[in-house]
């Protein structure tokens, strides 16, 4: 008999269903929320994302009232798979007959029992949402029963999921597993769709996600932390001049000095860092956070004017630097307390001061090495980090980064699989654009993937000698800093390459040919902002195939820029009247999500502007299919609405390449401007670097089919296309140069 104490939960016999519980209670810490949303009588079907073995368990677990589940027939080959079956009273669906198990299903549900299914039909194995199939649609209706949407989060890397592109064989997490499960409210047979239900498990997905322990810490104790755990481990290899190893402990050996240092002279809340990509952004990021204070990466491409708005309005009184790097930026508003960060670290004691943090990082547990420096335990929506924006299409917003969005961005990169601890990384993009912030800066410290730095991504040689001769795996930059290597690299240096990255601006169809022709490689592009940390989706490489019961799953789909990171959710709304459009139909995407900043510094009239009912909007047109794939057509502000007609900027700039068989290898050669027209509303200016006429133009675009109305009414010709340091196009300066030929 069971246990006075002892309530049943599920269809297993008591004692097993006990042995269960203490062994699953050992194993994971479950937390719902929502629960009371599951009526407590009568027939509930049950929706859930499906990342594992064990999701079963842990739903049961969240869950009070007993759970029937649909398993795949196939399974029952396995006698440890069909022993659980048979006493968990699993029904079966078989895949020549799945019309038998609904029916099955459907008479569960009528006898008022909870039965699960998994409307992905099989285990993600991207650690994404898959497509939902239609099945359960038919089984709610038949039955006459609500649906409920439960979304789980903590099982992905799990040795039951298929992290790391293989099942079982990983080694098992030594502290116990945290998942939350989040129920929805029931939803009535009748309009329970699949484009609901994908909507409902993405929303609750993000809560789930938000719930992550990890959320709440520290940026800097957890870099630290990840630091001295491998104290011998390569981290950095700096090729600005010559070759310098750093390994971890030696990063926060300099890192932990120079930080006590700052925290006694330096009495600002903010401190400005204008240095390459390389070992001494590293440590004096670290340093800046080690010292309880924010590092603000500046942007020393952006202009004096620029500048000094963002110095002003970030209260930036002391910049890290080195001499070398200020010798070379001549028109740089420089504060009187300038440091070298050479001599900063020499004034501490340099190698003397070194070694007590060196030793400490061989011998103490690396808590005890974040607690030396005073680090807190929880950081969370607290200041982490400040960026301000390229400026592309306006003066600079101060972007503040919190702890929780840099931490929630590098474990949904590191939730891909994409960027594992072997990985060898080029490091090039500057540290004062968001992804070389986040993904070659944070990431690399919290991740331990090793990284070989070059100072500027134009330095398009050293970076194929630095591929080349450290045999790197990944490269991630805007076409604009990949497209030199058609020109400059021979497929030989590239060999050892695995994933190249394309970001920040759209990936051109000629680009990703070219490159896929000439070193058998495919560009994946990714998508984000620099008020989402930035990646907030990206093209992976498809999933393995490793049984012969599994499916074929996508993990890229060309023409997108992939699916949305692990907790997040999105939604599509229309451009003029922001109602709510359906997802696959093109509208302005908005996001949510534990990356999402939460304003911009000191401005509430953005800050307010750029959210709708806690909605972030992105500004960008764009649609998803029904896989979960995004598609970007443009930016908002790339587009003029010229009679009451849209037309895409992007969309004719490629259509102008096309007709005239133009290439852009040695950089762009077009963009397409709209300026204020009295009798239309707006006229389109083409800036070119190439000699063509109006009347030219007009022919040939009319002949491939063109409207008349998208033909740009004035050429001009420029020297070249401005370009920001972020390797996008510089649409401020693209504009004031269509105004002086308009």
């Amino acid at each position: 008999m069971p246990l006075p104490f002892f309530r049943r939960r599920s269809y297993v016999p008591w004692y097993l269903e006990l042995i269960a519980r203490l062994v699953a209670n050992v194993l994971y810490r479950v937390r719902s929320i929502g629960a009371e949303n599951l009526p407590a009588t009568g027939g509930v079907l049950l929706l859930a994302n499906h990342i594992s073995y064990v999701d079963v368990v842990v739903l049961q677990l969240a869950c009070r009232r007993p759970i029937r589940f649909l398993g795949y027939k196939g399974l029952r080959r396995n006698p440890f798979f069909n022993w659980c079956f048979d006493v968990s009273g699993c029904l079966d669906v078989a895949a020549g007959r799945p019309l038998e198990g609904m029916r099955t299903a459907i008479q569960a549900l009528k006898r008022g029992e909870v039965v699960l299914v998994f409307p992905e039909g099989h285990i993600s194995r991207t650690g994404q949402l898959m497509e939902i199939k239609k099945g359960f649609e038919f089984m709610a209706k038949q039955a006459g029963v609500p649906v409920v949407a439960a979304a789980h989060d903590g099982l992905w890397g799990s040795i039951f999921s298929f992290a790391g592109n293989k099942y079982l064989w990983k080694s098992p997490r030594l502290m116990p597993t945290h998942v939350v499960v989040v129920f929805g409210r029931p939803q009535s047979p009748e309009l329970a769709s699949p484009a609901w239900a994908r909507r409902e498990l993405l929303d609750l997905g993000r809560l789930a996600f938000d719930e992550r322990p990890v959320l709440r810490r520290h940026l800097g104790r957890e870099g630290v932390r990840a630091l001295t755990k491998r104290p011998g481990h390569l981290l950095v290899i700096d090729r600005a001049l010559g070759r310098r190893e750093v390994t971890c402990a030696q990063l926060y050996a300099a890192a932990a000095a120079l930080s006590r240092r700052l925290r006694a002279t330096v009495p600002e809340k903010r401190v400005g860092v204008v240095l390459p990509p390389g070992a001494g952004a590293f440590i004096a990021n670290l340093a800046v956070m080690c010292a309880g204070k924010t590092p603000v990466n500046l942007n020393f491409t952006a202009g004096r004017q620029a500048l000094e708005a963002s110095l002003r309005l970030g209260g930036i009184a002391t910049v890290l630097t080195a001499d070398a790097v200020r010798a070379r930026v001549k028109d740089f508003p420089w504060p009187e307390r300038t440091l070298d960060l050479a001599k900063e670290i020499e004034a501490t004691g340099g190698k003397r001061a070194m070694l007590p943090w060196l030793l400490a990082a061989w011998v103490l547990p690396n808590q005890w090495c974040a607690g030396l420096l005073g680090l807190p335990r929880e950081g969370d929506h607290a200041e982490a980090g400040l960026l301000f924006t390229s400026g592309s299409s306006g003066d600079p917003k101060g972007v503040v980064l919190s702890h929780r969005n840099i931490l929630a961005n590098c474990a949904q990169i590191s939730s891909l699989s994409i960027l594992p601890e072997s990985a060898m990384l080029v490091g090039c993009l500057p540290v004062f654009h968001s992804m070389g912030f986040t993904v070659t800066l944070w990431y690399p410290m919290l991740r331990c993937c090793r990284m070989v730095t070059v100072p500027s991504p134009l330095d398009t040689r050293k970076i194929v000698e630095a591929i080349r001769d450290e045999e790197a795996t990944v490269l991630i930059g805007a076409p604009t800093f990949i497209r030199p290597l058609l020109k400059k690299a021979q497929p030989a240096e590239l060999r050892s390459l695995q994933l190249v990255v394309a970001g920040a601006e759209k990936l051109q169809d000629d680009l990703y040919c070219a490159f896929l022709e000439t070193f058998h490689l495919e560009i994946l592009a990714g998508y984000g902002l620099t008020e989402t940390t930035p990646a907030t989706n990206i093209n992976q490489h498809h999933p393995p195939v490793v049984t012969s019961t599994a499916e074929p799953q996508a993990g890229k789909r060309v023409g997108s820029v992939g699916r949305m990171m692990p907790g997040m959710t999105a939604r599509i709304v229309d451009p003029e009247t922001g109602a709510e459009l359906p997802p696959t139909q093109q509208g302005i995407v908005l996001f949510r999500g534990a990356n999402v900043f939460e304003g911009y510094l000191d401005d509430p009239e953005k800050t307010r502007n750029a959210f709708r009912d806690g909605w972030f909007v992105t500004g960008d047109l764009g649609r998803f299919d029904n896989d979960g794939f995004l598609f970007i057509e443009g930016r908002l502000t790339r587009f003029s609405k010229i009679g009451g007609e849209m037309v895409p900027h992007g969309t004719l700039e490629n259509k102008i390449l096309l007709v005239f068989g133009w290439e852009q290898s040695e950089g762009l050669t077009i963009t397409v401007v709209g300026v204020p027209d009295a009798a239309k509303g707006e006229a389109l200016v083409l800036l070119t670097t190439r000699d063509v006429t109006v009347d030219e133009l007009r022919t040939r675009l009319t002949e491939a089919g063109v409207p008349n109305l998208w033909v740009p009414k004035i050429v001009r010709r420029v020297d070249k296309i401005p370009i920001l340091g972020t390797g996008k196009t510089d649409l401020k300066g693209c504009r004031e140069l269509a105004m002086q030929a308009n």
